[in-house]
């Protein structure tokens, strides 16, 4: 099979999900239309078949040797064509298939890494996990249900335009029962439109719900709160199983109406059809081959009532897809520079100086989140980076400048080397130093396979505190220009925190450094801190100089104790 295309590149700029499945199409629109001619020719062939049979029981009829041979032949050739036809129609229906799929996986990772913190926080994560779960496969299956059904309808008009030249009223007959059929199908799929999108929203609710779940199981079980959720979640999955139910309902349905439609159009037509070959209105070859005929249109007739199922759960599937896509991020850039220097909040009035390992010490902990949230431009702030404003700087340049590292961060499935090392350029020494200044080497040499032990999801293996020394050791390998830690040693034992700030001050010396902490030991090693109440700068300078001079202060860092 040849090799999937890339996707257009950037997010597509979609409102609707007949937008979204039109510019799909549209992407694929040269191995779709070679689809859909493999389609038209298989399907054609097959429409001939019932017609050269019947021209072949006529030869025997009328003892014509020469016309039997003529018309043997004819259909040999059509069993070939057929082959070589079906054979590339199924191979372009799967790479559609694939295309499609691919493509929707693209455009919504790639709108994930554009929203960033955004999305987590406009969408559930079941939603979103349901994109990859089945909403690709609904949106492949509509653009592969394209090339058999286009191929369908001029079978159908091939097969109508050879009976009307051959009996009218049988014609007629045909070309007024296919648009019936097709019309009495269409009251079911509003419904099943319907009960689909429910049972999609209980689907990714009921994800978010097991996320949750599993995230905190160890807190459930401290409380003792397992048997509440348990209960919880039995009860939506008994919701997402009655709207499936509902579905089923419906498809059923619409599975019978595919059987008995087709079934009442060809026992009349072989009924009447019939009586003309008695009343020697036709020959007893054309009789065979009107019943073929009829028996032949089963397949279409399918082949649409299956399209309309299948562009339903694709327009419905789409539509999650152009929800995602339609988000747009809560903060953007420009396209100006900077050389970099001092990087100043001016709402709470912190200030990082270049080469200075600075803290930031809040009365309450949101403060410093939100704090570092503005200059690691994940919140819009009057924030300046140098003589820019770093609003004006592109998004890309800010996240490759400025890290904002805390403990929302996860670790993922992987090889470990690779996960502390995200752009692989780290040496072997390099990795070590970052492992020894987090205090994680004992981590690793804990593990069979050392740096490359798999981590499992979301780093389940390890403790919390393990965790938090892993994602420190990833950021300082990051080494970006301006690194900003979020509570970096607050799941860790005294011992351990003391040595890590310790290391931590040698590790970035000369380099810009904001740690946000009310931890005494790492105060104690930064080079400036900055007291933060109510959202802005109280008091700074030393931390002893300030234990001495802010009573404030000093009652936030050492909580109370002497």
């Amino acid at each position: 099979m040849r090799s999937l295309p890339q996707a257009d590149p950037g997010v597509p700029d979609i409102r609707g999900p007949l937008r979204y499945l039109w510019w799909n199409a549209r992407s694929q629109l040269p191995s779709l239309l070679a689809g859909i001619a493999f389609a038209t020719v298989w399907w054609l062939v097959q429409a001939l078949v019932p017609a050269v049979l019947g021209k072949g029981i006529d030869a025997v009829t009328a003892k014509d040797g020469r016309a039997l041979l003529t018309w043997s032949a004819i259909m040999l050739g059509l069993g070939l064509v057929q082959a070589a036809t079906g054979v590339m129609r199924h191979r372009m229906a799967v790479y559609n298939w694939l295309a499609a799929s691919y493509r929707t996986v693209q455009v919504t990772a790639r709108q994930a890494a554009r929203l960033g913190a955004t999305l987590p926080k406009r969408l559930s994560t079941g939603e979103v996990v349901s994109v990859g779960n089945s909403d690709i496969a609904h949106i492949g299956s509509s653009m592969d249900i394209l090339l058999r059904g286009t191929g369908a309808v001029v079978a159908i008009v091939t097969v109508t335009v050879i009976l009307l030249s051959t009996s009218l009223p049988l014609g007629l007959m045909v070309l007024v029962g296919v648009p019936v059929m097709a019309v009495a199908v269409g009251p079911l799929l509003k419904p099943l439109h319907r009960r689909q999108n429910l049972q999609r929203d209980l689907t990714g609710d009921l994800s978010t719900r097991s996320a949750d779940i599993v995230a905190g199981l160890r807190v459930l079980r401290g409380i003792g709160g397992e048997q509440v959720f348990a209960e919880r979640y039995r009860e939506e999955s008994q919701r997402v199983r009655h709207a499936g139910v509902g579905v089923a309902r419906v498809e059923s349905l619409l599975e019978g109406a595919q059987i008995l439609l087709p079934g009442i159009l060809i026992a009349a037509v072989t009924g009447i059809g019939a009586s003309f070959a008695v009343g020697g209105q036709i020959t007893v070859g054309q009789l065979v081959a009107f019943y073929g005929y009829a028996v032949f249109l089963i397949g279409p007739m399918r082949t649409l009532t299956e399209a309309a199922d299948k562009l339903t759960k694709g327009h419905v599937a789409a539509r999650r897809v152009v929800r995602i896509l339609s988000i747009e991020p809560e903060v953007s850039g420009g396209t100006g520079t900077s050389k970099g220097g001092v990087l100043r909040d001016a709402y709470s009035g912190v200030t990082v100086r270049p080469g200075v390992l600075t803290a930031v010490a809040a009365a309450a902990p949101e403060d410093a989140i939100a704090i570092a949230e503005r200059l690691g431009r994940y919140a819009d702030g009057d924030v300046t980076f140098g003589e820019a404003d770093l609003a004006t700087l592109p998004i890309a340049e800010v996240r490759s400048r400025i890290l904002v590292a805390d403990n929302g961060a996860r670790l993922f499935t992987g090889r470990l080397r690779d996960e502390l090392d995200v752009r692989g350029g780290a040496s072997d020494e390099q990795v070590g130093q970052a492992l020894h200044t987090a205090c994680a080497e004992d981590i690793v040499e804990a593990l069979p396979e050392g740096l490359d032990a798999e981590v499992a999801e979301a780093g389940r293996e390890f403790s919390g505190g393990q965790q938090q020394r892993l994602r420190l050791a990833r950021a300082l390998l990051f080494d970006p220009e301006v690194l900003v830690l979020v509570e970096p040693t607050s799941a860790v034992d005294a011992h351990s925190e003391a040595r890590i700030a310790e290391r931590l001050a040698k590790a970035r010396a000369g380099l810009t450094t904001l740690v946000c902490t009310t931890s005494p030991l790492v105060l104690d090693r930064t080079d400036h801190v900055i007291y933060v109440e109510d959202g802005r700068v109280l008091a700074e300078g030393a931390h002893r100089d300030l234990l001495a001079s802010s009573p404030r202060y000093a009652a936030t860092v050492t909580r109370g104790e002497d």
